[in-house]
């Protein structure tokens, strides 16, 4: 890390205590307010059009060579041919090889890009009516969960985890209908999945066993793509509906 990126963090923290003046805090907020509004417009009108869409998530470091790299490719491929779109947040590694895969695939491929101080810049495969940029996570995670259908989450960090557990939340608490979140790479999610059912569940029992059926662990295109078909198939649902 840059001595000047530490540098503008001691002076991110130092503005937070810094006291302000009514005008500049009614000022600021007020044309955030606007801002934000603007992002959720913009974001609803681009997506509400795009139709079933599964969104893959995982690392922005995962590198084209990667096996974890390939095998998402070749699920976004499989989904496409299947009649969903792909969306991801539109940057590099795990993101681009899903917008790759939906490309070669035929579907629709969506990026959700976010300004970023690094890691982040929006890949060759979007659909170019398709690549849309938030300035705020929270408003770009909200067009993740409102237009998917299912998640597909690879091996990632902790943005990755970050959406993880607020879709299985959102879920959990019931404030959205549920979906597939299917995890892939035995491999990586064993040992948090070990984690939660040994010490969330087990030992201070912090959420219960019927959230534990909230996701499922797969290795293959083949399991994904069998995954979301058998959720919705108690629906008489299809990609196409």
């Amino acid at each position: 890390m840059a001595a000047d990126q530490y540098e503008n963090d001691d002076h991110r923290i130092q503005e937070k205590f810094k006291q302000k003046t009514w005008n500049e805090i009614r000022t600021n907020d007020s044309w955030a307010i606007f801002k934000i509004m603007s992002e959720f417009v913009n974001g609803y009108e681009s997506m509400g059009r795009i139709g079933p869409c599964v969104s893959i998530f995982g690392s922005a470091r995962t590198k084209p060579e990667d096996k974890y790299y390939l095998l998402a490719e070749k699920i976004a491929y499989k989904i496409s041919k299947a009649g969903y779109g792909v969306i991801t947040g539109g940057g590099p590694g795990i993101m681009e090889a899903g917008n790759k895969g939906a490309h070669y695939g035929g579907g629709t491929s969506v990026g959700l890009n976010i300004e970023l101080p690094f890691e982040q810049h929006f890949n060759p495969y979007i659909d170019r009516d398709k690549n849309l940029n938030f300035d705020y996570f929270f408003v770009r995670k909200v067009m993740f969960v409102k237009y998917s259908q299912g998640f597909v989450v690879m091996p990632g960090g902790f943005g990755t985890l970050d959406e993880l557990f607020e879709a299985i939340t959102l879920i959990q608490t019931k404030k959205i209908a549920k979906f597939p979140i299917i995890l892939v790479g035995t491999e990586f999610w064993t040992g948090l999945m070990d984690w939660v059912k040994a010490v969330l569940l087990e030992k201070f029992q912090n959420v219960s066993p019927e959230d534990l059926n909230l996701f499922k662990i797969v290795d293959n295109e083949d399991e994904v793509l069998e995954a979301l078909d058998n959720f919705y198939k108690k629906y008489n649902l299809s990609p196409n509906f």
